[in-house]
This record gives C-alpha cells, structure tokens and sequence, in this order.
C-alpha cells in the first residue's frame, strides 16, 4: 500500500488499498493502525482534508473499529529521561 506522508495533528502518513477497503494511518508515536470496510469515499476525503486530523478523528476514529499493526517502542525500550536523572 502506498503511503501518504503528512504532519497534521498526530497524523504522519495515510495510505487506503481500494481492493480491500483497507485504511491505514501512521501516527506520531509510531502505532500503525488499520481500519477494515473503509469506503472510497471516506479516503478520498481523508487524503483531501484541509486539517487530515480533524477530518480523522470526527470521521474515522469514532467511526471504526482499529486494528493496530505495528507500535515503534523507544531507542532500547529506554525511557530517554534516565540518562538526566538515572
């Protein structure tokens, strides 16, 4: 699935594969979510939003069930504040 990049609200990248109505966002923290039974439709407006985000969150999030695909734990699963005060 090609990806969108983005830097709307916590949005970093988007992409939809139309075959399997599939859409797939990436977010600032590194989760990569998918949302099954998407329409078109909704990607088009999605990809096309003025504020992705606000359209995400109204439209999308409170909408559909996520399917979380991938999470980025931190460098080492280290929390980066123990080397100032470990």
């Amino acid at each position: 699935m090609d990806m969108i990049k983005t830097h709307s609200g916590k949005l970093r990248a988007m992409g939809y594969d139309a075959g399997k109505r599939l859409l797939r966002v990436e977010l600032e923290d590194g989760n990569a979510l998918e949302y099954a039974n998407v329409g078109e439709s909704i990607w088009r407006n999605l990809k096309n939003a003025s504020a992705a985000w606000s359209y995400y969150r109204d439209n999308i999030e409170e909408e559909f069930t996520a399917n979380r695909v991938s999470s980025k734990p931190l460098s080492n699963g280290k929390n980066p504040l123990d080397d100032l005060f470990g």
